[in-house]
């Protein structure tokens, strides 16, 4: 074993120790473990793709309802904008309300949009199957995939409203200090009950909703957080100083700036998975595998059960070891021991 092995090992022994860390710790190796980075760029693309549609029917639907109250209709389109920080300004001069002069056309467009963002709906449903290691065999049906898409748009597009209405409130920066100190509180409250509910609508139903809220808190928060800092860069660093220009500056701006809120999401979701499974401490350098090295592993087996008479049973030929024990006996694994035998969960329990 070279020097180098051996610090890793310290410091993963010291990490295993300590709560706190080896709860982060489990956190980012079960987003490893479920090939979230892929999840990541699935759900990005999607997004991408669906934001113009929703501000475009966002859009529509102020010029139909505020049309004859111009102010106010700009104030809340400057709000709506606002939620993406830095490139809110371009795509306020290239989203333009759907011609209201034609329901029928107004109409067609409005469904074509919401068929054509449900792609980011069933992206969402196939990331909570996967983080939540769901088996073929009890994931939703296309019928209930399709409906729960619907759900989740309208979700998605209530929660653009409401957090556009919010961000009028006031700003870190902007108007009076103390209104936006409210508004940001509001703003928890509203994005924490947002990501709780889009958790649901998108989390198979067997895994029960108060499994949901710990990461449904995390991310309210740090979508928060997020949009704070944005638009207080916007206000303050930025201001006047025309940062992205151009239709290229738009799309890496508003692609980045997407990829941070997923990055924001499915790490909530994780922290859901490994609070529910217990799934830390978590080894950096193995063997050896500890007990939620181990459980992790037999989550990932049962997810690939196919057929309902198909059982899955994940065995181990050691016993689950922390690196401290690991480093007492000598860098051996305890090979005269029984292990771990895991089974496939049954239908609805999805530990």
């Amino acid at each position: 074993m070279n020097a180098f092995e051996k610090s890793l090992r310290r410091v993963d022994a010291a990490q295993q120790r300590h709560p706190v860390p080896a709860f982060l710790f489990g956190v980012v190796k079960k987003y490893g473990d479920d090939n979230a980075g892929n999840l990541s760029v699935q759900l990005t693309y999607t997004m991408f793709v669906t934001v113009f549609p929703l501000l475009l029917l966002l859009v529509t639907v102020l010029n139909l309802v505020l049309g004859s109250h111009p102010g106010l209709e700009q104030r809340v389109l400057h709000s709506a904008f606002g939620q993406f920080p830095i490139i809110g300004t371009q795509l306020a001069h290239n989203v333009h309300a759907m011609h209201r002069t034609s329901v029928i056309g107004l109409v067609v467009g409005v469904v074509g949009l919401v068929y054509g963002t449900t792609g980011l709906a069933q992206a969402g449903l196939f990331s909570m199957a996967q983080i939540w290691n769901i088996p073929g065999t009890d994931r939703p049906s296309y019928v209930t995939r399709l409906t729960r898409s619907i759900l989740f748009l309208v979700v998605l597009f209530l929660g653009l409203v409401i957090t556009t209405v919010l961000t009028g409130f006031g700003t870190f920066g902007h108007h009076d200090l103390w209104l936006g100190l409210v508004g940001e509180v509001l703003a928890v409250v509203v994005n924490v009950a947002i990501y709780l509910t889009a958790f649901r609508v998108l989390t198979p139903r067997q895994v029960e909703t108060r499994w949901l809220v710990p990461g449904a808190v995390v991310g309210g928060i740090g979508w928060t957080v997020l949009q704070a800092l944005g638009g207080y860069v916007v206000g303050h660093d930025l201001k006047g100083a025309g940062a992205l220009y151009g239709l290229f500056g738009l799309v890496l701006g508003l692609v980045a700036w997407i990829a941070l809120g997923v990055q924001v999401t499915l790490y909530s979701a994780e922290i859901n998975t490994v609070l529910h499974h217990r799934l830390w401490p978590r080894g950096m350098v193995q063997p050896p595998m500890t007990e939620a090295d181990q459980r992790s592993v037999a989550l990932q087996a049962t997810e690939n059960r196919r057929r309902p008479e198909q059982q899955v049973v994940t065995s181990f030929d050691n016993r689950p070891m922390s690196q401290d024990e690991y480093r007492r006996a000598g860098y051996r694994e305890d090979e005269e021991s029984e292990g771990l035998t895991v089974s496939s969960p049954g239908r609805g329990d999805p530990t």
